[in-house]
């Protein structure tokens, strides 16, 4: 036998045994492309990144997205590394698409530039500042994992892909959307007026695919004043949280008419909190007592510490005086306790077999001329009617106000649907690049508590950037991507772009 013709024969049946997911691998042109953006632009990306930081795109509340200065500086920003790369730039607004090729036929990728709030004293360095040596082998800072680590690694994916003369049957297209942590109307807005891409990932959730986001609600209610107390011990202040999509981190309590025997009573609750910190602080007969838990992503409250909740349950020894903070307090020890889930919201609780159950997670506390406002973060799957859960939260409310002789102000449900897109055609071909760059065998589809802007673009699925079963930091107060999972990204982006569009 021909020794060409015996190789050839040996060649195809050792590829007949491999495993399924490494022949429905990635091509060879998408490979490498990948090679190459790895070894051409990993530094790069590095400064590209730290740029994109450096400009402070927090929400201000009563000023647009159009009008806020720093938005406005980090678009330029994004326009000039646009124009250095070679791919083409539009800014609608609140919408930047940038894209490479010009066909009909287009990929979208979808993240956001705007970021959550940050306490600054809380990290090492500045969070828009692009720390690398605080933690080798982690890029620290606001923004490094959401979103705008991901806006890097898309920019980049593009660039290899044209520096390389790849030729594509489909435009592609990066949204970047000013407004995704605050306020999603302007995007459908634009969405009414221009098409879309026909196929669609967003770079704002989690590995291997995103098929399924549960539905982000709030429930709210404001506790009263009532300053007829008498003189007798009862909780003056209670406060807490910072954003509504943060697990918080920090509470704090001060008791009037405290004594030495009601501390010792608080202490002992206290000790059962495992990565709690508590600081308690004596002025005259008053107490208070700071409590620091663990911040996190609303939608993966377990891995986070609230804060709120578990101060609230260090002052469970007593039932307290109904001026605002009391009951807000005895609410919260009656209806969440530490659970994560509702399980003592009356009948709230549930879960769905694949998205999981629902969680119910106090997350701000707001002074208010009327009292103190109370905001629930729940994180819904499907399997109840959303008119099921309101009659639930409202039985629920109702029965305690009679219970406890108190009349709850404003109180307010807003609960938005679960979503669910499991007929994307580009799901294997994502699942086969994860596999092929991670040596994960079978991945499959997944869901996830977060709302993504998915679900507003034909045939959206999320893809990244966080590994499964890794500790998302977005929205945290220590948000970092490593630099092996940032370089990862970079190379899984532009294999699927290759994949999708030639």
């Amino acid at each position: 036998m021909n020794k060409l013709i015996y190789l050839n024969l040996l060649l195809l049946s050792y590829t007949l045994l491999l495993p399924n997911h490494v022949i429905a691998g990635v091509s060879d042109i998408a490979t490498k492309a990948a090679k190459y953006a790895e070894s051409t632009y990993s530094d790069e990306m590095l400064i590209s990144l730290s740029q994109l930081m450096k400009f402070n795109t927090v929400a201000i509340e009563g000023i647009a997205s159009t009008a806020n200065p720093q938005h406005q500086l980090f678009k330029t920003e994004l326009a000039n590394q646009a124009s250095h790369l070679g791919l083409d730039y539009k800014d609608y607004g609140y919408v930047v698409v940038i894209g490479l090729g010009d066909s009909e036929h287009r990929v979208g990728m979808i993240t956001h530039g705007d970021i959550q709030p940050f306490a600054a004293n809380k990290w090492a360095k500045s969070p828009l500042t692009l720390d690398i040596t605080s933690e080798p082998g982690k890029l620290i800072g606001r923004g490094t994992e959401d979103d705008k680590g991901p806006i890097t690694n898309a920019l980049y994916a593009m660039k290899s892909i044209k520096d390389l003369k790849i030729k594509l049957n489909k435009r592609i297209e990066l949204y970047v959307y000013m407004a995704e942590e605050s306020d999603w109307e302007p995007l459908r807005q634009h969405i009414k007026q221009y098409s879309l891409p026909q196929i669609n990932i967003t770079l704002d959730s989690e590995y291997p695919v995103v098929t399924a986001e549960k539905g982000y609600g709030t429930i709210s209610m404001t506790f009263p004043h009532n300053t007829h107390l008498v003189n007798n011990t009862h909780i003056n202040e209670f406060k807490g949280g910072f954003f509504g999509s943060q697990i918080p981190e920090d509470a704090q309590v001060t008791i009037k008419n405290a004594n030495k025997a009601l501390l010792s009573e608080l202490k002992k609750v206290s000790k059962s909190h495992a990565g709690m910190n508590y600081q308690y602080l004596w002025e005259k007969n008053n107490l208070t007592i700071i409590a620091q838990g663990k911040a996190a992503h609303s939608s993966k409250p377990e891995h986070g510490i609230n804060a709120i909740t578990h101060l609230a349950d260090v002052l469970s020894v007593a039932k307290w005086p109904n001026n605002a903070s009391g009951a807000l307090v005895n609410f919260l020890n009656d209806h969440l306790g530490t659970n994560l889930y509702g399980e003592q919201f009356g009948d709230i609780a549930y879960s769905d077999n694949f998205m999981g159950p629902m969680s119910v997670q106090p997350t701000v506390l707001k002074q208010t001329k009327n009292g103190i406002e109370l905001n629930i973060n729940i994180r819904r799957p499907r399997g109840k009617s959303t008119k099921q859960l309101e009659q639930e939260i409202n039985d629920t409310l109702v029965n305690w106000q009679q219970k406890n002789n108190v009349t709850l102000l404003n109180t307010n449900n807003e609960i938005n649907e679960p979503f669910v897109q499991d007929k994307a055609p580009q799901i294997d071909t994502l699942l086969n690049v994860f596999s092929h760059y991670t040596g994960i065998n079978n991945a499959q589809p997944i869901s996830i508590g977060g709302g993504t802007n998915s679900r507003l673009f034909p045939n959206a699925v999320s893809f990244g950037p966080s590994m499964p079963n890794t500790e998302y930091t977005g929205h945290s107060e220590h948000e970092f991507i490593t630099m092996e999972q940032f370089i990862l990204n970079l190379k899984m982006y532009t294999a699927v772009l290759i994949e999708l569009a030639k």
